[in-house]
C-alpha cells in the first residue's frame, strides 16, 4: 500500500534577491531535526522546526527588516490551511506564504503587484541596496511611519492632539524628515517633530498620552 504523505507549499520573498523560495513541506520531511529552505542566490534561509508540543516554528527572512521573523503555527493550522499568510510585524506586508500550491501561487502574484506599487518606480535592485546601506533608511522609514500612524490615530481619537485650530482638528500629515517624524495640521499648519531615528525609539513613542502641535 502506498501513502500519500500530507503537505503545504511553503513559499517566502528572498531578502537578497528578491526571488520567490518555494518548496513542498511534508509531514514526513518535518519529523527531522529543523529543515532550510535556502535561496539559491544563498543570501537567505528560511527554518521550521517542529516541536514536541505540535507546533511548527518559522524563522523568515524579513525585506523590510535586518532581522527575521519568527512564528509557531499549530501543525494543524501549517497543513490543513488552504493559503495562511504571515507578516512582517512592522508594516503588516506579507513575507511568507503556506498552504495549497495554486493559492500560495497567486498570493505571491498578488504581493509581487502591491511591492511595485509600494516601490514605485525604484526597482527591487536599489530598494535592497538603499536598505544594505542603512538600517534607518527605507525599511525603518516604513516600519517608524507605521508605528507612529498608529500612535497619532490612537491619540486623535481620544482627542489628545491639541493645536491652533478651536476645538481641534482630525486632519494630520505624518512624514520622515532628517530630524524624525513630523505631525502637522492641515488647516492651521502647526506641527511638532517627533524625534525617532529607529524602530526603537518610534516604539517608545508608543506611550505617548498627549501630543501637542505648536
Amino acid at each position: 500500500m502506498v501513502l500519500n504523505e500530507k503537505g503545504t507549499t511553503v513559499t517566502y520573498r528572498c531578502p537578497e534577491c528578491g526571488t520567490w523560495v518555494t518548496s513542498l513541506v511534508g509531514v514526513f520531511s518535518l519529523t527531522a531535526d529543523m529543515l532550510r529552505l535556502k535561496c539559491p542566490c544563498g543570501g537567505s534561509e528560511m527554518t521550521l522546526l517542529n516541536g514536541k508540543d505540535k507546533k511548527v516554528r518559522l524563522t523568515v527572512p524579513c525585506f523590510l527588516c535586518p532581522q527575521p521573523h519568527s512564528f509557531a503555527l499549530s501543525t494543524q493550522l501549517f497543513f490543513d490551511k488552504d493559503l495562511f499568510a504571515l507578516p512582517c510585524a512592522y508594516s503588516g506586508i506579507d513575507i511568507c506564504f503556506l498552504g495549497k500550491e495554486q493559492a500560495v501561487n497567486e498570493a505571491t502574484k498578488q504581493s509581487d503587484q502591491e511591492l511595485e506599487e509600494l516601490l514605485g518606480e525604484a526597482g527591487y535592485a536599489e530598494f535592497t541596496a538603499a536598505r544594505e546601506k542603512s538600517d534607518t533608511e527605507i525599511f525603518s522609514d516604513l516600519q517608524i511611519l507605521d508605528i507612529i500612524h498608529f500612535v497619532v490615530r490612537d491619540l486623535q481619537e481620544a482627542g489628545e492632539i491639541s493645536c491652533k485650530c478651536e476645538g481641534g482638528t482630525s486632519d494630520y500629515t505624518v512624514e520622515v524628515t532628517h530630524d524624525g517624524v513630523r505631525v502637522q495640521c492641515k488647516k492651521c499648519g502647526a506641527s511638532t517633530i517627533i524625534p525617532v531615528t529607529s524602530t526603537l525609539s518610534a516604539n517608545a513613542f508608543l506611550h505617548c498620552e498627549h501630543l501637542e502641535l505648536v
